[in-house]
Formats: C-alpha cells, structure tokens, sequence
C-alpha cells in the first residue's frame, strides 16, 4: 500500500457512542487503537439528542466521561474528517487506507470565535438539521470534542476573502491545506458508523417538505436543546409562536413495504419522551399519538405508563394515510383510521413530528455487500460490528453490544 503504514492492533470506524465506548474499553485492556469518524467532531447522533429516556438526562452526562477517558489515553489514536478508502486483508491482518479530509483549521485553535466575528458567508447548520444557519467557519456545537473551528469549503470564499486568516492571531487557519492519505495495519476491525434516519421526503402523503409545520422526531430533539436554532424553545415553525396542539405520528416510512420494512424499536419510546418536552413548555397543549402499537419493553414499561396518565394526551391506534390544509386555514388535518373501531378520524393541529426510523449508515463502507441483510445492516458472518450497524437498537444497548465486541476482539488476539 505505502511504506508510510502505521500498525495498531484495531481500528473502529465510527466515532458515535458505539465507536467511542469500543474505543476506551479496548484501550484501556492495552489494545492500541485508531479511531476514525467522517465528521468534524465525535458523539455522533447522540450528540445531537435533548435528553435521554428513560432517566431524562441529557447526552453529555455519557459523552463528556467517555471523551475524557478518550482524550486522556495514549492509547487511542482519534482521526476526524476521515473515512476509509479501502481495505485488504492479507494473511491475518487487514490494511486500511485512511482519507483525511481537511478542516482548514489546525490543532492551534482556542476556539476564541474571532473568525466567526468577520466571516461573511453563511451556511446551513447540518448539525440542526438545516433549521438554522452557521458562518462558513464554524465549531458544530457547544461542548464538541475536538473543540475546534472547521471550515464548509462549499460555503467559503477563499483567499479571495482571507477575512479568518488575518483575523486569526494563532495562525490556525490554513486555506490551502490539502486531503492527506495515510494507511495503517490492524488485527481487527469493529465498525460503528451508526444510522441516518430515514429520508422524509419520501413521505409526500405526510406532508413533510411541503408544509413547515411537519418536523421530524430528530429535528424535535434539536428544537428542544438548548444548543438548539431556537434556544430550547420550542415554537411553531411557521410562525415562530407557541404551540398549543402536536401531532406525533408513529411509523412514519416504518414497518411499511413501500419504504423501511422493520421496526426502529426505539421510536415509540422517542416520541414518548417529547411528549415531556412539550409539556415542560406547555401544560395546556394538546397532544395526540397516532400507532399501531406501543414499544415499550421491560422497565421501559413504567415510563409509558407515566405518559398515559397525562390527561391532554390521547392516543389513537391507527396508523396516518395522509396530512393535508383546508384552503385558507393555518393548522393541518390529519387522517387516520381507528383500527379500534373502522371509523375514518380527523384532528387538526399545528405541529406534527414524524416518527421516522433508523436506517444503517452502511451504504459508502468498503465491505462485502454480502456482509449485510437487505435492509443494509451487518449480520456479523465473521465481520464484528456494533451498535445500529447491526440492528436498530437505544443507547444503553448500544453501550453493551460495543462492549461485547472489544470482548471478541479479546478472544481473536488470545487465539493467535
């Protein structure tokens, strides 16, 4: 491949609570590992949640003590903006090259913000799901690790601005710096690039694109953050004011042949912990749960219990056929059927937030695609993998399954 070949006995591709919690369990049992993540910053979709279920805390009460232990090992090896080219395994090992797409921004920032002050151009903020915007530099949130500026080329001007670089009294900012390939040796390979949900434009009966009203459960997370475009606040996209009827729709796109056949798991429960959201800012909204049927398994069972003792939140079991606005009116219709009773049901609301489900990010990975089942997640034939690389699962499972498999990395390298 190269004779600029680095060895460590493991690679983990993917940065998200599956990859980081692989990445300090192995290293702190005297495995040396690389870690690669394709963004800007580690923490992955949980970074992006409000709080978790069903404890309701919030993400960095897991994140920041992983991160320390990451950071604070010699151990592991952290490559952001990196994705895996490609893969050969020869005899026993596996060689990977490594792409490292530049940030433009080096380890010499102190996150002062000084770019940010005179940077003219603007950009949507994929970290809030486009809801907002953020200047062509930019640090993707609060309390990300590594916390450091990056820069969306796509947005920038260039040298032809250079307003960052004379502005930068650190001399971090390098606009010309270029993506750098590097390839290393490992003994094994745990993937954990994790889920994107499911595309909601697809689902044109529910109205989503076509009507601002009509978000998506992951966009409610970030409504509700205090990281968040709107502070924490949760309004009403359209208008920009206080919401006093919602509408959750379940299986949006989900257990459906015509888009994701499974069920996520983890969205009934999801919609049940914005239900508190709501009802932190909101004591008199009205809200209404559209299922088939409710996932709420073992202990989770109490929470859902607790939510059904809310008197203003009705729960219809019936799964939406579409989502539509009568001319001139401002709040939506949705319609749905009563599988209780046959009845055809209409509500009209101001807001509704499609359950959508997980979908495995496996799609741009070098492996076999005989490696996967037909909905795209790893079926672990002697490729470890964790967390929703290998089914639809919530944090806490996803921490245990991460941690089963540094324990089969352990049993490989005793066998050797």
């Amino acid at each position: 491949m190269s004779e600029n070949l680095i060895r460590y006995d493991l690679l983990i591709v993917g940065a998200g609570v599956a990859g980081i919690t692989a990445a300090v369990e192995a290293a702190e049992t005297g495995i040396n590992v690389v870690l690669v993540e394709k963004k800007s910053y580690i923490g992955g979709k949980v970074a992006q949640f409000n709080k978790y279920f069903p404890k309701m805390c919030p993400p960095a009460c897991g994140l920041e003590i992983n991160v320390r232990r990451l950071r604070t090992n010699p151990a592991i090896k952290l490559y952001t903006m990196t994705e895996v080219n490609n893969i050969k395994k020869i005899g026993d090992v596996f060689k990977a090259e490594l792409k490292i797409s530049p940030t433009y921004v080096n380890n010499r920032c102190t996150s002062c913000g000084d770019c940010v002050k005179v940077c003219p151009q603007s950009r949507k903020n994929d970290f809030n799901y486009s809801m907002d915007e953020t200047t062509a530099i930019y640090i993707p949130y609060e309390g990300a690790y590594p916390a450091r500026y990056v820069i969306d080329k796509s947005a920038c001007l260039g040298e032809t601005c250079n307003e960052c670089v004379e502005v930068c009294k650190y001399k971090a900012i390098d606009l010309n710096e270029k993506e750098k390939n590097i390839f290393v040796e490992v003994n094994s390979i745990i993937w954990a690039v994790g889920w994107e949900p499911y595309d909601a434009n697809k689902l044109n009966l529910l109205g989503y694109g076509k009507y601002s009203d009509v978000i998506t459960n992951v966009m409610m997370e970030r409504l509700a953050s205090e990281n968040g475009p709107t502070k924490g606040k949760i309004l009403r996209p359209s208008t920009g004011e206080k919401i006093n009827s919602v509408a959750f729709v379940q299986c949006a796109g989900s257990r459906d042949e015509n888009h994701l056949d499974y069920c996520s798991s983890v969205c009934c429960m999801a919609s049940l912990k914005q239900t508190r959201y709501l009802r932190e800012q909101y004591p008199d909204t009205d809200i209404h749960i559209y299922y088939i049927d409710v996932r709420s398994n073992g202990l989770l069972e109490d929470f859902y219990k607790s939510v059904q003792q809310d008197k203003k939140i009705h729960f219809h079991r019936g799964k939406v056929a579409k989502v539509f606005q009568d001319n001139g009116a401002k709040n939506l219709i949705i319609e749905a059927e009563d599988s209780m009773t046959g009845n055809l049901m209409q509500n009209s609301v101001e807001l509704i937030v499609l359950a959508t489900g997980m979908k495995p990010a496996s799609e741009s990975i070098p492996v076999e695609r005989s490696s996967f089942d037909e909905n795209g997640f790893l079926k672990m034939n002697g490729t470890l993998g964790c967390g929703v690389m290998t089914k639809p699962k919530d944090v806490a499972a996803t921490v245990r399954e991460a941690t089963g498999s540094v324990l089969k990395v352990i049993q490989n390298m005793g066998g050797k």
